[in-house]
């Protein structure tokens, strides 16, 4: 996240899964609408459920430093214990490695974490919960010709101290197939519901709620679309001031000279518009122009 990543762990040393999802911010007013279409989508294989999850850090965020996140989930009776890297962005998708241990109770288990090399590059004695994001869980499964994808619409709230901030977001999840069934799901509910491609992860969104850290687009990101992707996800976060404004700008502009596409061109012109205006995210950034270009950015750059 906000320092250069190091290795934590190796495939070789801990089972490890790898995650490609697709995150999507929208307004609370489409709670409802989007819960029916998954149920429509998915059938009687919905399940609800509660999650409470805590955030585990050092008091000078050694874990977000080396691009990891560290948390205990409760989800009923069960308790899981996650460490998961950040990763990085694969056509818009997520794309991380994660770790997962079930425990017997909500306490962190340092002892799983000695076992890896997470031990050897923080003190686990000074983990302590940073955040918590704590929602209502609606999944089922989305099967087409070309794979399976886990659909999930978390309703809840981010919380660190006395700071919350809602947190309304439908993740796609690849479980089986080809990764561009993310996109064929994504664009069906946009037809019906405004979207926002986001590239902030939950994580991040209680980092910066916390005070403790302000996220970035990432310097690692060469690709001039994933990063305006990213651009626009910090500054539905964390505004103007989280942001180089001017760089932003320029990477649009260069994008509108480069691209070949009058349609991806004249959506360019609308972004770079409201950017010089610096008009409020909250303005626009559910039109679905936005999202039209986000897809299209993708496609660029896959």
């Amino acid at each position: 996240m906000s320092r250069s990543p190091s290795r934590l762990i190796t495939e070789e040393q801990l089972p490890m899964a790898e995650e490609l999802e697709i995150k999507l911010t929208l307004p609370m007013s489409c709670v409802d609408g989007v819960s029916r279409w998954l149920e429509q989508k998915a059938g009687e294989g919905v399940v609800s459920r509660l999650l409470i999850n805590r955030y585990y850090d050092t008091p000078s965020l050694e874990l977000n430093g080396q691009r990891a996140a560290l948390r205990v989930r409760q989800a009923g009776n069960r308790f899981i214990q996650t460490l998961k890297t950040q990763g990085e962005f694969v056509n818009g998708a997520h794309k991380r490695q994660e770790w997962e241990w079930d425990l017997a109770s909500d306490q962190l288990d340092l002892g799983l974490l000695a076992e890896t090399p997470l031990a050897n590059n923080i003190n686990l004695a000074d983990l302590a919960v940073v955040f918590e994001t704590n929602f209502e869980r609606q999944a089922g499964n989305l099967e087409s010709g070309t794979g399976t994808v886990e659909c999930a619409l978390d309703v809840g709230v981010v919380r660190s101290g006395h700071r919350e901030m809602a947190l309304c977001e439908v993740e796609f999840e690849l479980k089986s197939g080809r990764p561009d069934v993310l996109l064929e799901c994504t664009r069906q509910l946009a037809l019906e519901y405004p979207l926002f491609l986001n590239l902030v992860s939950k994580a991040e969104q209680g980092y910066w709620l916390s005070g403790l850290y302000s996220p970035t687009a990432s310097d690692s990101i060469s690709d001039r679309a994933t990063g305006l992707l990213k651009a626009l996800s910090v500054l539905w976060l964390a505004g103007y001031e989280a942001v180089d404004s001017d760089a932003t700008i320029e990477v649009v502009r260069v994008l509108i000279v480069s691209s070949k596409d009058s349609a991806i061109k004249a959506d360019l012109q609308w972004l770079l518009s409201r950017l010089a205006e610096k008009e409020l995210p909250e303005m626009w950034i559910f039109e679905p122009t936005l999202l039209r270009l986000q897809l299209a950015l993708i496609d660029t750059s896959a």
